[in-house]
């Protein structure tokens, strides 16, 4: 477990890195026992994975954003060709929403979208992760951002990320599971510091100012637990999904407990 602080008492946990796309894909399958995915994905996994009711993304009034080398209206990005992080990631999904209806986008890698969008490949981006605090220094401008829209359209969070683990684990050894990852989880806010220091060999060449940046954005109360408000935010995401047809299946959420 993170820096050797938490007891893993009888896990053994291996780290797979991957892109959230990557990984949304994979969880269809069942590859990975305990996973991060995009909450988008959930409906599409949810015979297999519960969800952790800890480790979640939240964005509190901020969150993908969508950036061009201009600015572009609500109406002119339902005409413009949009480059996306994946079909199956919660920032296209509440794209989607926000522009109320199709609109023609290219999927590609994440870390891939602000040179393509910079180097005119693509009209527009939808940008996750760290490009979210470094597309200005670059040129670019930002059009609208999915967090503020979502804010202003339900007074609550956007849930973006969350961590699930396979249901053929056994509800016994899920809810020890789940215990041993929020310790971990409460270890790694303790040790801010250290923590941040272990997550920059993961930061794309980012900045240690930038870094804490965005550690600040998604590491908050939100991610020991998401509490009422959080609960109320995936039911609100999903619920609004199922109204514009994003799923086959009834949506059942269900949280480790």
């Amino acid at each position: 477990m993170w820096a050797g602080t938490v007891d893993a008492r009888a896990f053994e946990f291996e780290q797979v890195v991957g892109d959230i796309q990557t990984l949304n894909e994979w969880a269809q399958g069942g590859r990975l026992e305990v996973t991060a995915i995009s909450l988008a994905a959930y409906p599409l996994v949810q015979d297999r994975y519960v969800l952790l009711p800890h480790g979640a993304s939240f964005g509190s009034g901020y969150g993908p954003v969508v950036v061009g080398r201009t600015r572009f209206s609500r109406d002119e990005l339902r005409q413009v060709e949009i480059a996306v992080p994946g079909e199956n990631t919660t920032a296209f999904l509440v794209l989607k929403m926000a522009l109320g209806g199709p609109f023609p986008c290219r999927p590609m890698p994440f870390d891939r979208i602000l040179d393509e969008v910079r180097s005119g490949g693509c009209d527009a981006g939808l940008v996750i992760h760290e490009g979210q605090l470094t597309f200005e220094s670059i040129g670019l401008e930002k059009s609208l951002d999915l967090g503020e829209w979502w804010l202003l359209e339900t007074g609550l969070p956007l849930p973006l990320g969350v961590n699930v683990a396979r249901r053929d684990l056994g509800d016994e050894t899920l809810r020890e599971l789940s215990e041993v990852l929020l310790e971990s989880i409460e270890a790694g806010l303790e040790h801010r510091d250290q923590a941040r220091q272990y997550a920059m060999q993961f930061a794309r060449g980012l900045d240690d100012e930038t870094a804490d940046r965005f550690i600040d954005m998604y590491v908050n109360d939100l991610t020991c637990s998401y509490g009422e408000e959080g609960r109320q935010a995936v039911e609100e995401l999903l619920r609004r999904a199922e109204s514009i047809g994003a799923y086959a299946e009834p949506v059942q959420v269900e949280f480790v407990e």
